[in-house]
């Protein structure tokens, strides 16, 4: 009896006749399907050529527009900067009154043969437990936090000691927060959401490049008003009082140790522990609002140092609270007739403009203006727009 070998069997199937009629007609049906496949990639790759070309030339052209467009409102940016110096009328000439040129054409191809880009890693922005527990490591500083109205009121009482309005800071509030923010409120944090959109904090949104830069221009006037406050104070307050104003101390030297210019500020503030210490200032009682109110009151005295002596509307004041003082001075005083002419693109560098949906949508200073205005209509019926207008 012959014995089954499974070898033996394998080696007889290799071998068979069938075999050898079917393995060139598998291979010609490789062949055409590798050939099939190498066409396709000739044509992906020639589908890909053509219309990266389309879109570099049509890009090309509109990214000369674009150029040229920028290049004309930086030049006029400075023509009535150097008016102003020279105390000289500005002109509706003095502004660039077409708007920006807007892409639409074709969009940029992927490349089909490209690696996956690896996923981009954003900048992670410290949040309000990231400000206190900064503050306690290098600076020994815990801010007094109080309730709400305790807070509002105090806002209140510091402003109507600077000079400002009920009308004004009610309505800045109302535009920055909706008009429900707290003083401890940061930007695109919610009850359902805990990634922040930006380091702003409290009732107008204070940056923290902000808060660094006010610590070192006017924290000996604020180290003044805690000591004035600490005098009136009973033995237990008055210590506490002392313990904050040492640690106030210690963050007022730091910022005025950092050299003097915003990009500064700006990188110390966004990118050092130090920077989100100071911070945590803006949700102390009695820090909180000197910082808050001075931001608003620095724009005041700006326009005032540049002649314009009417009293800031609700609207202007947070023009320039929202675009920095020399933009925004530049709308405010600019007459009527040239805000309905005036495009806004003539107060913003080209990133900021075409991030900013408002200024795109509005178009020229006078919409702009407008739609503040019904904005802060619509924040001052909330619940904490009105608190914060009884606290006056």
């Amino acid at each position: 009896m012959q014995r089954f070998s499974p070898r033996r069997q394998v080696l007889d199937r290799s071998s068979h006749p069938l075999r050898k009629l079917l393995f060139p007609v598998i291979a010609a049906a490789l062949s055409v399907a590798a050939g099939a496949r190498a066409q396709n990639s000739l044509d992906i790759t020639a589908d890909y050529e053509a219309r990266l070309a389309l879109y570099l030339r049509v890009h090309g052209l509109y990214q000369a527009q674009a150029d040229a467009y920028w290049n004309q409102v930086a030049a006029k940016r400075h023509i009535r900067n150097a008016k102003r110096r020279e105390h000289q009328a500005i002109q509706l000439s003095d502004y660039v009154l077409a708007q920006p040129p807007v892409y639409s054409g074709p969009p940029m191809p992927v490349n089909p043969f490209a690696p996956p880009a690896p996923p981009r890693k954003r900048p992670e922005i410290p949040v309000v437990s990231d400000f206190l527990q900064a503050a306690r490591e290098y600076f020994d500083f815990m801010p007094e936090r109080k309730s709400e109205v305790e807070f509002k009121h105090a806002y209140a009482r510091a402003a109507l000691a600077a000079g400002l309005t009920k009308e004004q800071v009610v309505n800045v509030y109302a535009f920055e927060t909706g008009g429900n923010g707290g003083y401890d409120t940061q930007a695109g944090v919610t009850p359902t959401r805990s990634r922040a959109i930006s380091p702003a904090v409290g009732y107008n949104q204070l940056l923290s490049t902000n808060t660094v830069s006010l610590l070192a221009e006017h924290g000996q006037h604020f180290l003044a008003v805690l000591r004035h406050k600490a005098q009136s104070r009973a033995a237990d307050a008055r210590w506490a009082m002392e313990r904050k104003i040492e640690a106030l101390k210690r963050m007022v030297a730091y910022a005025q140790s950092i050299p003097p210019r915003w990009s500064e500020y700006d990188r110390v503030a966004k990118q050092t522990p130090k920077g989100f210490g100071m911070h945590a200032a803006v949700l102390d009682i009695d820090i909180g609002p000197l910082l808050q109110v001075e931001k608003l009151l620095d724009s005041v005295r700006f326009a005032r140092a540049k002649g314009y002596s009417t009293p800031l509307s609700a609207p202007e004041l947070e023009l320039m609270n929202l675009t920095g003082d020399g933009n925004g001075f530049d709308m405010v005083s600019m007459p009527q007739s040239l805000r309905e002419r005036v495009p806004t693109a003539n107060f913003f560098q080209p990133e900021g403009y075409y991030r900013n949906p408002v200024a795109r949508r509005t178009k020229v200073v006078a919409h702009l203006i407008a739609e503040m205005e019904a904005t802060m209509q619509r924040g001052a019926q909330a619940a904490g727009a009105r608190d914060l207008a009884a606290a006056f």
